[in-house]
């Protein structure tokens, strides 16, 4: 992981007040240095200044990120004159850019962001992955872009601040923890959407597409599409366990991480290796897990069931209610933003504790988005409601809200506004209507959305500690194929139906097709009592800037009533407990990023 970070201005002479700039640089980098642990080079040009670069004249490049068709390309370039002195991913692209020019990108697999400077032509080039495993955000102050990978490095830039209006607020109470794609939640803060780059030249910053799905009718038959699916998968698997370290996976005992950690177990077989895997739980649950519609079953015995099979070097971790409660708020220093509340902080000590045995990790993010598996692609309810299925409730997200706020804050308008562009924005198959074609909407509502926001959880939480989580099912082939493989064959006699045919022989018949149960929580009851206590706390503070937003009545009652696990407000997980714990999240990230409401 490198953080990026820099300025442009083509009215500014940088390298004339080398002393100043540099020291802007510098704090740009700083705050940014969890995700980039060690010495950082630093460069300034006349109009563009930025750090984490690397140098082929006459071009500077900052990237964050890898390359997984790199060999190829390394192969092809040499082939074309180009002269490579490293191994390295970023001489790849910066000799791609070179000889291709700059829809170069189109012909990278991997997970990237990258700053691109070219002398010659004077334009900066911001490039985004296609479905943006990695951030990268920017802003303008006056005739100066300023970039980085992530937001706090664009307040270390003068002048730049913190500022929520309307439109922010609505994002964090009536869409967070999701965000709209291409915003970055604070006033004329933005990201590079996913699939598009940036280019700014003389002044002028301008914004290209180079990836989009496309609909169109699938002509394989079913045995083909298996056979395919799970060809895409292992390529997908094999290509990002190439790096300089071994790698790891997170292994749940469900069908994604199972068949992801299948794959590799048998590749670093026929190296004479053993896989290391990794399991994660909490305090207690053995106790107190409530099994309900979201989570019917705790994944220790699946586990098992999993290391016996292949052997792998295998942990349990277990986080207990401290740590859960103290990493609330490092996730927020990690994401620049309220989070997924305890999924998130729990994810970040998971990753923290992974980082102390390997550098890379293999996840299996992102398959349920892609094949069909959450609750709300089949239940007719979701189908029919025209709001987003995992948070279509506005009461429910209101609960400890104040009447002016839930009068002043226009928070269904906003939802529902933000929810009817992405589904115009929905790729259209001719011909298709009923059912099926609102499960195509269902199916880029949750790639645009759903997805996007777990992983902006995977890279925060693994970056901020020096873990490089990987997500092979987040390979862009993987997405434009299954995204035209028609429902019936996607669940073809069970949720998932479809991978779960692909994985047939990869691993233990009753882990294939165990009934689906997402990433775990807590259950115990002293968590819920320590988050009640913490905003009680903030509430009792004079200052506290979540007060303004919540009913200090509507909070005691909520504090006294039970909590209902098995009616989230956000998703499968985030029900009464993760509540309180977002609101918490919100009072910190108000008081530590000095954000001004305007």
């Amino acid at each position: 992981m490198n953080a990026i970070a820099g300025f442009c201005s083509h009215k500014a002479v940088y390298d004339q007040e080398e002393k100043k700039w540099s020291a802007v640089l510098e704090s740009m980098n700083q705050v940014q240095k969890r995700r980039e642990p060690g010495k950082t080079n630093i460069c300034l040009k006349k109009h563009c200044s930025m750090t984490g670069y690397e140098d082929i004249c006459p071009c500077i490049l900052a990237m964050d990120g890898s390359l997984y068709n790199a060999p190829e390309l390394r192969k092809e370039l040499k082939a074309m004159g180009a002269v490579f002195k490293t191994t390295k991913d970023w001489e790849v692209m910066v000799q791609a850019y070179l000889y291709f020019g700059e829809k170069f990108v189109a012909r990278l697999n991997g997970s990237f962001a990258a700053a691109l400077w070219d002398a010659r032509k004077e334009t900066l080039f911001l490039f985004r992955d296609r479905v943006g495993t990695k951030p990268l955000f920017y802003t303008r102050k006056g005739e100066t872009l300023v970039y980085a990978s992530e937001i706090k490095g664009l307040f270390s830039y003068p002048g730049i601040r913190a500022k929520l209006d309307e439109q922010g607020l609505c994002e964090i109470f009536a869409l967070g923890p999701a965000r709209t794609y291409g915003k970055g939640v604070f006033k004329d803060i933005m990201e590079v959407l996913p699939g598009h780059y940036m280019t700014f030249c003389g002044g002028v910053l301008k914004e290209h597409s180079y990836w989009k799905l496309e609909s169109h009718a699938h002509q394989d038959s079913y045995e083909k599409t298996v056979e395919k699916t799970a060809w895409l998968l292992e390529d997908a698997v094999r290509r990002q366990m190439c790096g300089e370290t071994s790698v790891c996976t997170f292994l749940s005992g469900g069908v994604d991480s199972s068949l992801v950690t299948a794959i590799c177990a048998r590749e670093l077989e026929k190296q004479g290796k053993v896989l290391d895997t990794f399991s994660f739980d909490f305090e207690g649950n053995q106790k107190y897990f409530q099994s309900n519609a979201f989570q019917p079953s705790q994944d220790r015995p699946w586990v098992e069931k999993m290391v016996q099979k292949f052997h792998t070097n295998h942990v349990f971790l277990e986080c207990d209610n401290e740590n859960l409660l103290e990493n609330l708020y490092e996730a927020v220093d990690a994401r620049d933003l309220p989070c997924m509340a305890d999924v998130e902080s729990s994810m970040l000590y998971f990753c923290r504790k992974v980082a102390e045995h390997s550098k890379i990790a293999l996840t299996g993010e992102c398959a349920d988005e892609i094949f069909g598996g959450y609750p709300w692609f089949h239940k007719e309810e979701a189908l029919n409601t025209q709001a987003f299925p995992w948070s279509f409730d506005m009461k429910v997200r209101q609960t400890l809200l104040s009447e002016d706020v839930i009068q002043g804050l226009p928070m269904e308008e906003y939802a529902r506004a933000a929810y009817d562009r992405t589904v115009l924005e929905t790729p259209a198959l001719e011909g298709e209507t009923g059912v099926e074609k609102r499960r195509r909407e269902m199916a880029y509502l949750n790639l645009r959305w759903f997805m996007a926001t777990l992983m902006d959880r995977m890279d925060r939480t693994s970056s901020s500690v020096g873990l490089d989580a990987r997500v092979p099912f987040a390979d862009y082939r993987i997405i434009e194929y299954i995204w035209n493989v028609p429902w019936a064959m996607k669940c073809r006699g069970r949720v998932k139906g479809l991978l779960r045919h692909a994985g047939e022989g990869k691993v233990p018949e009753e882990v294939l097709w165990r009934k689906k149960s997402p990433y775990p929580k807590t259950y115990h009851p002293q968590y819920e009592r320590m988050l009640g206590e913490a905003l009680k706390e903030v509430l009792a503070t004079k200052d506290a800037p979540v007060k303004q937003f919540l009913d200090k009545e509507k909070v005691k009652r909520f504090l006294d009533s039970p909590k209902d696990y098995g009616k989230p407000w956000y998703g499968q997980l985030m029900a009464g407990p993760q509540m309180l714990a977002y609101m918490l999240q919100v009072n910190y990230w108000m008081e530590t990023y000095g954000v001004e409401v305007v």
